[in-house]
Parts: C-alpha cells; sequence; structure tokens
C-alpha cells in the first residue's frame, strides 16, 4: 500500500455538475445550464458535508478532489468556502492533497490563480488532444493556443499538476500517437492520465458509431497503441501506476489511490458516490443524479443521498479486486486480509486464476512493501475481460 494511503484517513470528493457544453463522448454526470446560484449551492454542498461530519466522526482528511462536470466553473470564492468547511468538519493532514479538475479555456485558466490562493495545491487539466482539428472533433471549448497557456500556468502556481490526454482517437495512427505523446511528455512535470476513447451509451459518439459514421482504431492496433504507451513513458521516467495513469516516484493521484486501495471516502453533490466504514460496518453512497432534485433536498434535508446500501463481506471483497488489481502493483494480500476480514482465495475462481499464472496474465510475488496479486503487463490491457471470470466461482 502507498505510504500516502493508510485506511484510517478519509478522501472527500465534491461534485460540480455543470459544464459549459457536453462532449460527445461523455458519460459523466454533467449538465448545461445557463445561470447557477452559487450561494445556493454553498448551502446544499455545506449541508452535505455536515451530514457525513455526523456520519463519519472525527477523521483525518488526507485528500479533497473537486470534480465534475467542470469544476473550474466555480468562482474561487465558493472553493474557498467549501475547503473551511471541511477543515472545521474535520483534523486536516500536513500533506493533504487538494485536487481542482479545470478546462484550459482562457476564462477558466485566468482563475488559476484564485484558485491556489483558495487552497487548491494540484490541478488535474482535461487537455484531450494536442491539435486544434481534434479538438473540435472531440468537443473541446479550448484549442491548442490555450492549452499550451494552461499546462504552463498550472504549473505556475500550483506544487503539482496533471493533464489527461485521450488516444485510439479517429483516423489516428500509431505513429501520430507516438508524435503526438512524445510532445506531451516534453510539457509534463510529474503525472500524466491517458485514457483510450470509449463508446459510451447515451452518448452522441455512440449515436454516430453505430451509425457508421464515427470510426476507431481496431483492436489490434488499439493494442499497439497501449504498449507503444507504456514503453514511451516508462523511457521518461513516468511509468503507469495504474493502467491509465502514470507519474513519476511520488507524483502519483493520493486521491484516485484511496479509490484503488478501497480506503474511506465520502462524495458530496449530484451523482457523488461514497464509502464509509461505520460501526465496524462498510456502506455505499449515493446522491440524487439530478442537480436540481440533489439541490432541493441538499438545502431542505441537510443531504441528498438518494441510495445507503449495507456491503457485505463478498461485495466488499468483489469491490476491492476490481479495484486493486488496476494498480501496477495489484493488491497487497495482508491489507486486503485486514480490510476484508478473509484472505483472498476465498473469492477467487482458484482454477481460472491459475490459468492465467500459466498464460503469463497474472502474477503472485513480493512486489514494494509485501506480497501482492497483480496482473502482469500483458494482461493489464485485459483486465475487464479478465474479471468477470477472475471473481466467478
Amino acid at each position: 500500500m502507498s505510504k500516502n494511503i493508510t485506511m484510517g484517513n478519509l478522501a472527500i470528493y465534491i461534485h460540480w455538475p455543470f459544464c459549459l457544453s457536453k462532449c460527445p463522448y461523455c458519460d459523466f454526470n454533467s449538465h448545461v445550464r445557463g445561470a447557477i446560484d452559487e450561494d445556493i449551492w454553498a448551502d446544499g454542498l455545506m449541508k452535505e458535508l455536515d451530514h457525513y461530519r455526523q456520519l463519519s466522526g472525527p477523521r483525518n482528511i488526507s485528500s479533497i478532489f473537486f470534480g465534475g462536470g467542470t469544476p473550474s466553473l466555480m468562482s474561487a470564492g465558493l472553493v474557498e468556502k467549501l475547503l473551511n468547511r471541511i477543515a472545521q468538519n474535520w483534523a486536516m493532514a500536513p500533506d493533504v492533497e487538494i485536487t481542482l479538475e479545470a478546462n484550459p479555456t482562457s476564462v477558466e485558466a485566468g482563475k488559476f490563480r484564485d484558485f491556489s490562493t483558495a487552497g487548491i495545491n494540484r490541478l488535474s487539466l482535461g487537455i484531450q488532444a494536442l491539435n486544434d482539428a481534434d479538438l473540435k472533433a472531440l468537443g473541446r471549448e479550448h484549442n491548442m493556443k490555450e492549452a499550451r497557456e494552461a499546462i504552463d500556468l498550472s504549473q505556475k502556481y500550483f506544487k503539482r499538476s496533471s493533464f489527461d490526454l485521450i488516444y485510439t482517437r479517429m483516423g489516428q495512427s500509431l505513429g501520430d500517437w507516438e508524435k503526438e505523446l512524445t510532445e506531451a511528455l516534453t510539457m509534463a512535470v510529474g503525472h500524466l492520465s491517458l485514457y483510450q476513447l470509449t463508446i459510451e451509451r447515451g452518448t452522441a459518439f455512440h449515436t454516430a458509431h453505430s451509425k457508421g459514421r464515427l470510426i476507431l482504431p481496431g483492436e489490434d492496433l488499439s493494442a499497439d497503441m497501449y504498449d507503444l504507451t507504456q514503453a514511451i513513458c516508462d523511457a521518461h521516467g513516468l511509468p503507469s501506476y495504474e493502467v491509465s495513469n502514470h507519474a513519476r516516484m511520488g507524483e502519483e493521484s493520493r486521491h484516485n489511490l484511496t479509490y484503488w486501495h478501497y480506503a474511506d471516502y465520502i462524495g458530496v453533490g449530484p451523482g457523488a458516490h461514497g464509502r464509509l466504514e461505520t460501526d465496524g460496518e462498510i456502506y455505499g453512497f449515493c446522491q440524487d443524479r439530478s442537480p436540481e432534485k440533489w439541490l432541493a433536498n441538499a438545502v431542505a434535508q441537510g443531504h441528498a443521498t438518494a441510495q445507503k446500501d449495507f456491503l457485505t463481506v463478498q461485495m466488499r471483497a468483489e469491490e476491492m479486486i476490481m479495484m486493486g488489481l488496476r494498480l501496477t502493483g495489484g493488491i497487497d494480500l495482508k491489507s486486503f486480509e485486514k480490510r476484508i476480514g478473509q484472505k483472498i482465495d476465498k473469492f477467487i475462481n482458484q482454477a481460472y486464476l491459475q490459468n492465467l499464472f500459466e498464460l503469463g496474465y497474472m502474477e503472485k510475488g513480493v512486489y514494494e512493501s509485501g506480497y501482492h496479486l497483480r496482473a502482469t503487463p500483458q494482461g493489464r490491457p485485459l483486465l475487464n475481460s479478465l474479471l468477470a471470470q477472475i471473481l466467478a466461482h
């Protein structure tokens, strides 16, 4: 387990659901609205934070993440107000990581200094592509000039920064991606998130793809792009620590490591999820997805929890396996047994796992600081298809 992740700590996710426009590939809980009353939203978000303080009790906050949507559309004043409320409710770790997702439009980049003053110490930029034609095809609001300027500003005003790129895009060749990734690595400081473009139901891209109007690279080319990504990032000192995330040593996203290590976190805002241990049991939480319904309930009753589910040992184990195997280091088996209360073998199809060992897709051994089960570099790109069989028993 990462030295920055301890099971007694708590992470907080705050969802800001609004965007300037809806990207055609995006299936996140994001919405376009004409006018937002930040005062009312501040009231709802702070009430929900207060509600979760009652459930969690006194805890140490290790990370805070403002996600969306586009949280850089928020004012720095609202961000500061929410951070102050968190600090009133819980103890803040001395090295607390406070991340805000941002788009690189000139309007939003103009607020970076104010966000830094408000308390944000890590910025995650949604760049997605490094040429204007593809940015337009992806429905992005910024151009390449703005992207470069935003990257420079993020590194000027924040101690840590990252940016996202999407590959296996329409018409993209292996050479195109090699050139683009190499260029990206000249701009990156300590962290990159590199995602393959996926077609999600309910998106404009799904409609276009189903009608044959959107053609993506085939499976073989996509696999070659993934392999190339690992090789180039390794050579530049940013190896993967999770399927789609690359970082220099010590620059990993502590907040996302909370999810992948199955530690406690709370989520506030429309559609936010959480996992929280109370009285020795773990519960899953989900807030109302609709911004309007969430706001009405949060203001009226102090929270907008649509679902609170008791997680059985089986459910916890399966979630921890699905999340932990995404990590390059895999699952620390002692940590698994401590969190779940039983050995991992009970929850895995042993015959299938043995077959994966023989095929070279999975391995057990001493990695990092303990005895781990992990996917090999050959198995990691196949993880989604392998998991269903790993958990079948």
